[in-house]
């Protein structure tokens, strides 16, 4: 690994061990085991580093919904989207840390004009991407306002369950469950709307 790749891993380490505000250039340094300059060499600042590491750490789990997705090869939209479902709920428990770091790149978004930003273009990429595996499975293919519609609910279950694991892992009902009641709403859904 080279020392930008150990300094963007070790700020990940530190994001999850003591927090956002917590860590310094200093903890990040030691635990790269790099000199505190080579954070300005490499990245400019220390909020840069962390902001780059917060970031790609919510992207890994846009990743591996993704290839959860495409590697099954499903032939319905509603066989995709427990696909991705799976995929997310079997991958929290051991990914703990890619969870804590994604929960604080958003809590930091607030107060980070350039965290806010590459969050909001990450996220309406992440949207579109849900919504092309979900309806065609072949990536963000999917266009107009039903695309837009459902990567936005797909991305906002995404992000309402990473965050109910984080807070309390054993109240998540099963994958089955949750889709199953999705397919509950939608049939109420349409079924008040037709009155």
């Amino acid at each position: 690994m080279s020392q930008r790749e150990d300094l963007l891993k070790a700020a990940k380490h530190c994001i999850v061990e003591k927090g956002y505000h917590r860590t310094t250039a200093r903890d990040i340094a030691t635990a790269a085991g790099s000199h505190l300059a080579s954070i300005g060499y490499h990245f400019g600042s220390k909020d840069a580093l962390m902001n780059l590491a917060a970031i790609e750490a919510q992207s890994e789990w846009g990743d591996l919904i993704t290839d959860a997705v495409q590697n099954a090869q499903a032939a319905s939209s509603s066989e995709r989207l427990a696909i991705a479902l799976r995929a997310l709920l079997s991958s929290m428990p051991e990914r703990r840390e890619l969870l804590v770091a994604s929960v604080q790149a958003f809590a930091h978004a607030a107060f980070a004009e350039d965290i806010r930003e590459s969050l909001a273009y990450a996220t309406a990429e992440a949207r579109r991407e849900l919504a092309g595996l979900v309806l065609d499975g072949a990536g963000p293919k999917a266009a107009g306002e039903r695309g837009e519609a459902v990567g936005s609910v797909v991305h906002a279950l995404v992000v309402g369950l990473a965050m109910q694991a984080l807070l309390d892992p054993d109240s998540l009902p099963p994958q089955e469950e949750i889709t199953a009641a999705l397919a509950t709403v939608g049939t109420s859904t349409t079924s008040e709307e037709s009155r």
